[in-house]
């Protein structure tokens, strides 16, 4: 278990497999010069707090006889350096440890999770080289990200950035804006609509629905713009469309040019959405009334014709059978059909 973790962790540092005579410890070359390699980019990073004594075991690899008895000595200054917490690594008798079974592991794991703590360090520590995207003349990528970052700034009440602004101090004032302001929201306003822990097969699981839904969204989109189109074309078939089709057009297309078939919801919008999305809220309402009212709302229709269509209503007549031998199988005259005249003596 432990030799999968250490592998694990040296392909995801990209240092590639673990080296198979791992297990003996300082005896190997190999694992001698697998620490030099860990121990050099924790000092490039500025992991060590004396980079002398980083920088000996860079050496430590392939070497004289006694490289191992070198390694040692330099490895105790590297984990003190690195305030190393297992002690018994730390302690006098190194030597003793690493040659047990597991204890070149238990070296490995430490090195990999030190250099993966000096690595998120250096990226955190890096100047942020991207400004905010200038809201000048010009502006032409971005337009979506910056009426996005202008809607979050009069949401939150602050002031427009200056030019220059880096995206990183952006983004502190809103967080800090947004923890000011939490507390004096109501209780459980905030509550998570998606309240369940999402594992590896659930994420899956989630981003496969939201692929299928997305997919169904689009098809019918895509049917719903075909029938627009087509309803406005049939609008410049009449004859005052002649004079008033330029017209016509000037309104229609900055419209329809915004109507597009993907759809923008994502599994970022569910992750977002509150506990209050949830609520029914009838159509009916007071609230749900501001948006919906209008002038047309008033407009009576009057009686209009009945045109039919209702096949549930009607009942089909049931055609009405003539027996064939209702008159007794005779035909006009009263003579009898199929039978032989007799002749006549």
């Amino acid at each position: 278990m432990e030799g999968a973790t250490v592998a694990s962790d040296l392909r995801t540092l990209g240092y590639g497999a673990l080296p198979e005579a791992a297990s003996r410890g300082p005896a190997c070359a190999d694992f001698r010069e697998l620490c030099a390699r860990l121990a050099a980019e924790l000092t490039a990073l500025g992991a060590l707090e004396r980079r002398e004594e980083g920088a000996a075991v860079l050496g430590a690899g392939h070497g004289p006889p006694d490289a191992e008895e070198e390694f040692l000595r330099q490895l105790a200054g590297l984990l003190r350096a690195l305030h190393c917490p297992d002690r018994a690594l730390c302690g006098g008798d190194c030597a003793t440890v690493l040659r047990e079974p597991g204890g070149g592991l238990r070296l490995l794991r430490f090195l990999c999770s030190e250099l993966q703590a000096a690595r998120l360090l250096h990226l955190r520590l890096q100047p942020d080289p991207s400004p905010v995207p200038s809201f000048g003349e010009g502006e032409k990528e971005g337009d979506g990200m910056v009426q996005e970052l202008m809607l979050t700034l009069q949401a939150l009440g602050l002031p427009r950035p200056l030019r220059g602004t880096l995206a990183s101090q952006l983004l502190r004032e809103f967080h800090d804006k947004i923890s000011e302001l939490l507390p004096s929201l109501p209780p459980e306003s905030m509550q998570p609509l998606l309240n369940s822990p999402l594992d590896t097969a659930r994420w899956e699981a989630l981003e496969s629905l939201s692929q299928s839904l997305t997919e169904q969204y689009c098809c019918r989109r895509c049917l719903l713009l075909r029938r627009l189109d087509l309803t406005t074309a049939a609008f410049h078939w009449g004859d005052r469309a002649e004079a008033q089709g330029e017209a016509m057009k000037a309104v229609l297309l900055p419209i329809r040019t915004l109507l597009t078939p993907q759809s923008g919801v994502s599994v970022a919008h569910v992750l977002a959405a509150r506990a209050d999305l949830s609520r029914l809220v009838p159509a009916t309402s007071v609230a749900a009334r501001r948006g919906t009212a209008c002038a047309i709302n008033k407009v009576l229709m009057g009686d209009v014709p009945d045109r039919g269509g209702r096949p549930g209503e009607l009942e089909a007549p049931m055609p009405t059978w003539r027996s064939r031998r209702e008159d007794g199988g005779r035909g006009r005259g009263g003579q009898q059909r199929g039978g032989r005249r007799k002749k006549k003596k």
